[in-house]
């Protein structure tokens, strides 16, 4: 089964308006050097991202909002000390999922 093309969208968009600097709930915010200093916290920003975000049955993406608000709140969090996240996060969110098993070769 593959991804629906909605999650490859969110997906995209998500990820180039992180790594252009430009994404609208990061105004303001002095993030851009974490990927070449600190990429735990993009690592962890993405994956908030994908742990929240979620799919109807028909693979169409229905809190893409929310997802990137939870996401881009860590950097927010990370890079403002006095910003506090609400509501604090689950687990579920910060988890980190290991990569899937390589199979042969590419």
């Amino acid at each position: 089964m593959k991804v629906s093309n909605d999650f490859r969208g969110a997906l995209r968009t998500f990820a180039y308006f992180m790594a252009s600097g430009t994404h609208y709930m990061l105004k303001d915010v002095d993030y851009l050097n974490l990927y070449g200093e600190d990429p735990s916290a993009i690592e962890m920003a993405f994956a908030i991202f994908a742990n929240v975000l979620e799919m109807d049955p028909q693979g169409n993406v229905v809190n893409f909002t929310y997802a990137q608000k939870r996401a881009t709140d860590y950097i927010k969090s990370y890079c403002i000390s006095t910003f506090e996240v609400s509501p604090p996060y689950e687990d579920w969110e910060i988890e980190l999922h290991r990569p899937p098993q390589l199979k042969g070769t590419i």
